[in-house]
């Protein structure tokens, strides 16, 4: 990742946008439960749920990312290690804690697993870009569709994801033009909102890529939301009318390291 040279606060970790956002009466519906690492929280959460993620709170790419499923006899351990994605089997739930404590970065925290939309059998989740020009409002700038490679747990494009527009997206899954708009629409209205509540908690904030996905019920969710430098780059090909106001606006607070 590109070092960040210009002046754009962020937020500090996973955990602490998660608990920000659980306060909000409106927003809070959309963020998985999310918790620290600790075997007390990791035992509670595998009893709950039939699926974690248990990934670094700082981190990017998907690197560092492991799930853990709950099977009738044991857990499976998927996870990521550089590009590569590997696969463990444990008899018991103190193993698998075992083996995870030596394994954790700086700081992991455990997030309810949700059961992403599939594009062609293939899990997606969509970063919706948020930016603000100095005195201006939040504006959603654009959008990028991350559609994950088969049977990997993560959809980022570093992990050989393909990358689509929300309009392909939209089309690909047969909804009409006024459907297409209005889920379009839906979603700008969110991501907006997100970045309005998260920059009261932190000034001088000026970008976030904010991660939505819509589980096989059609339930919207917050996956993540990053606002360290978030990527627009890949949209240069893509979608260059949405690329070049993401440039706009970051020129606008200084940022001009990104294409």
């Amino acid at each position: 990742m590109a070092k960040k040279r210009y002046k754009s606060n962020r937020i500090a970790g996973k955990l602490r946008v998660c608990n920000y956002l659980k306060r909000h009466p409106e927003l809070r519906r959309l963020v998985p439960l999310t918790v620290s690492f600790s075997r007390p929280n990791l035992h509670s959460m595998s009893r709950r749920f039939r699926a974690l993620y248990i990934k670094p709170n700082i981190g990017s790419q998907g690197i560092g990312v492991h799930k853990l499923e709950r099977l009738s006899s044991g857990y499976r351990l998927i996870y990521i290690k550089g590009k590569q994605q590997k696969k463990r089997r444990f008899a018991s739930f103190g193993s698998a804690y075992e083996h995870l404590k030596t394994k954790q970065p700086p700081k992991f925290i455990i997030q309810r697993a949700i059961n992403l939309d599939k594009l062609s059998g293939r899990p997606y989740d969509i970063r919706a870009m948020v930016q603000r020009r100095p005195g201006g409002p939040w504006t959603c700038t654009g959008f990028m569709v991350k559609v994950g490679s088969k049977r990997k747990i993560v959809t980022n494009y570093y992990q050989g994801g393909k990358l689509y527009t929300i309009q392909q997206l939209l089309k690909l899954q047969g909804y009409p033009e006024a459907e297409r708009n209005g889920r379009i629409g839906r979603l700008t209205e969110q991501a907006e909102a997100v970045a309005r509540y998260l920059s009261s908690k932190r000034s001088g904030m000026r970008e976030m890529g904010i991660d939505f996905a819509y589980d096989t019920n059609g339930r919207l969710w917050i996956l993540e939301v990053n606002s360290n430098h978030p990527q627009f780059r890949p949209l240069k090909k893509l979608d260059r009318k949405a690329y070049n106001r993401m440039r706009s606006f970051a020129k606008s607070y200084g940022r001009y390291d990104d294409y």
